[in-house]
């Protein structure tokens, strides 16, 4: 099977940022915080209204969730009129304020719609302005540029619901975020894989069975978002022993292979995939540090003297289990620590 999480490191590392998310993905995330948008102005500031799913999931729920506003800005190239084909080489940015003749249905003439400046980029001054109106922003922001994404919806301390892989929790511009309840997971997609809609075909072996759709496993919602499933406890029913959790070599922590295998009576630190993130309640557990497992093979087993390893205790450079001098490193990890 092709590899399909490689595609989006591609895209990322070519500026190929089009991937429009499902109808259905966005409705069964969606579903669990309309209590957050009754009254708000939405911002989709990475979203083509031709193809976004956003728009249309806003727009056609506008008065079922309440809405204030909604906005959305389109980057250049695009179309800026939603019900033809006319190409335009403007960037626009839509706002749909209600439905006027009642009938359920964002029709032209309520859309108002206006040219950018410039190329409708998020972090332009324009947009940026725009940003400043909104309460919530949901999208699915461009691969390339998730670290800087990030940065600026904190730096303008906005409510937000946006895709990106799992593994963005190691960035250093993330992780601390995580660690600090400033962000987090919730919920995952079916099976923690999707579909996306893209244009991209360049690699007709990682394409799924679905026209124009590839399948991509690991991806996430990140939030800021407040529901109450964040605030239930994991429930923990096995008991800790020295056989089944060994200790790692090189911290002062146990290996727990799967979120379910929690010990209910240990209270020192653990090492737990990543996969405990939907699991995670703020108020059972702390998030102390992320580590992981460095891709390279040399450095997925090493023989080391006492010495070389005595220096070599950087949590920065991956959590493994030490076995006759050799060293075995584990996968992506959390370590945590029980607060009750």
């Amino acid at each position: 099977m092709a590899n399909h999480n490689k595609l989006l490191h591609n895209a990322r590392n070519a500026k190929k940022d089009e991937f429009y998310t499902q109808l259905s993905d966005i409705e069964n995330e969606l579903r669990h915080y309309k209590e957050h948008f009754k009254w708000k102005t939405v911002l989709c500031n990475c979203d083509d209204p031709r193809v976004s799913n956003f728009f249309h999931y806003f727009a056609y729920n506008f008065e079922q969730l309440g809405l204030k506003r909604l906005i959305t800005t389109c980057y250049k190239n695009q179309n800026p009129n939603l019900f033809s084909m006319n190409e335009s080489e403007k960037a626009v940015y839509l706002i749909y304020d209600w439905d006027k003749n009642w009938n359920t249905i964002p029709d032209p003439e309520e859309i108002w719609i206006h040219n950018l400046k410039w190329d409708g980029d998020f972090r332009s001054e324009e947009c940026i302005e725009l940003l400043k109106q909104a309460d919530i922003v949901v999208t699915n922001p461009p691969f390339s540029l998730f670290r800087e994404y990030v940065a600026q919806l904190i730096k303008f301390e906005k409510k937000f619901l946006i895709i990106w892989n799992q593994n963005a929790i190691m960035y250093k511009e993330v992780f601390p975020l995580i660690r600090d309840n400033k962000m987090w997971l919730w919920y995952w997609f079916k099976w923690w894989a999707t579909h996306f809609i893209s244009k991209y075909t360049d690699n007709a072996a990682a394409w799924d069975h679905k026209e124009w759709m590839i399948r991509v496993s690991w991806v996430v919602w990140f939030t800021n978002l407040d529901i109450k499933k964040r605030h239930e406890d994991l429930i923990l029913y096995k008991k800790y022993s020295e056989e089944e959790y060994p200790r790692y070599d090189n911290y002062d922590a146990i290996n727990v292979d799967k979120t379910s295998d929690i010990p209910c009576d240990y209270d020192g630190i653990m090492w737990v995939p990543i996969t405990f993130m939907d699991k995670y309640s703020p108020e059972q557990f702390e998030i102390l540090w992320v580590t992981c497992r460095q891709y390279s093979p040399e450095y997925c087993t090493h023989i080391y003297t006492k010495e070389e390893y005595k220096n070599a205790n950087d949590l920065n450079w991956s959590s493994c289990i030490l076995k006759n001098w050799e060293i075995k490193m584990t996968y992506w990890r959390l370590l945590i620590r029980r607060k009750k």
